[in-house]
């Protein structure tokens, strides 16, 4: 828990909307960065900072979260409005930022239990509508240019958590090992698309409105950065293929139809709709993709709980028992697409 009274300290010098003391309040289930309820007498805020002790390189950049959302401040994408940056280690052990908080809904179970047909239907429709404004903002006017390097994002990428995956590794699983040697051999060519990806684009980072179904804000931008669009497509896709409960937060078994939920082919196409696309070749490429770096973010997730420094170390280790079915499915859609 961050120093209330160094955070206090630090808000008077720094933010004007800040007044008066400061409550903390951890908000849990996150495995990123630590977040934090502020309440204070001008209102409440939220406080993301970098987890404690020794991490991986390039991992767990606020300063890359707070960056991008400010950015987007007025654009189609939502995003809660960023208030200041704190990259001084020295004033709770690590950078943070401060950002209004939002009430809105959430949903950890992407089968909306309760909800009308429709109104599901409307949900995964606005979360296909922001998908697209993500991948359609203008780069350059909102200053992200350079935001991730040119060139090839999926050979970046795959060297990248290959990379983190053996820094993190805690026992030989050979399903993984075949993933990242596919994934090297049979990466497309650049087709030249760049756009503002997500890197963690879930319903359950996202805010809905408590009324509509509206999203208010887009969370979690840990992994944001310039790339390819079908990373974040494929994303989706990848949850949804998960087991259904707490821990896999899929769509497995679930009969969508039924519940007025898209199928995968269904908001796929209405993602290409939206973005003028006549289809995309090769779908079972991005689906591995996102099934082996998710498996190599839960692998640090789980290493950071063994080595003490995971924001919820039970839920951290119940995770990290989900790598080896990442890998077998990330296989299986090589095989199948």
């Amino acid at each position: 828990m961050p120093d209330s009274r160094a955070v206090a300290r630090w808000l008077k010098q720094h933010m004007p909307e800040f007044a008066g003391s400061l409550e903390l309040k951890k908000i849990m289930g996150g495995q990123s960065n630590p977040t934090f309820q502020l309440t204070t007498q001008s209102g409440r805020f939220v406080l993301r900072r970098k987890p404690s002790g020794q991490l991986l390189k390039s991992a767990h950049a606020v300063e890359r979260e707070f960056r991008v959302q400010k950015a987007l401040a007025g654009s189609d994408v939502p995003v809660a409005r960023m208030r200041v940056l704190c990259e001084d280690d020295k004033v709770i052990g690590s950078a943070f930022y401060v950002m209004d908080h939002v009430a809105g809904r959430s949903f950890d179970n992407p089968s909306l239990a309760g909800m009308s047909c429709a109104a599901r239907t409307r949900v995964y429709d606005e979360m296909n509508r922001v998908l697209a404004a993500i991948h359609s903002v203008d780069i350059d006017a909102v200053g992200l240019a350079d935001f991730g390097p040119k060139g090839n994002y999926f050979e970046r990428q795959i060297a990248r958590w290959i990379k983190q995956y053996r820094a993190s590794e805690t026992e030989s699983l050979p399903d993984m090992d075949e993933l990242m040697d596919w994934l090297a051999a049979n990466t497309p060519a650049d087709d030249g698309r760049r756009t503002l990806v997500h890197g963690d684009f879930r319903i359950d980072n996202m805010l809905f409105d408590p009324h509509r179904e509206e999203v208010l804000a887009m969370l979690d931008w840990e992994l944001s950065t310039i790339g390819h669009p079908f990373a974040d497509l494929g994303s989706v896709i990848m949850q949804w293929q998960m087991p259904q409960g707490k821990e896999g937060r899929g769509l497995a078994g679930v009969d969508r139809v039924a519940l007025g939920i898209p199928s995968d082919e269904a908001f796929i196409a209405a993602y290409c709709r939206r973005m003028g696309l006549p289809g995309i070749d090769r779908f079972g490429f991005y689906l591995a993709f996102c099934f082996f770096r998710m498996g190599a973010i839960i692998q640090g997730v789980m290493k950071r709980a063994m080595d003490g420094n995971a924001a919820d170390p039970d839920r951290a280790m119940r995770l990290g028992t989900f790598v080896p079915r990442f890998a077998r499915a990330g296989l299986e859609a090589t095989r199948h697409g």
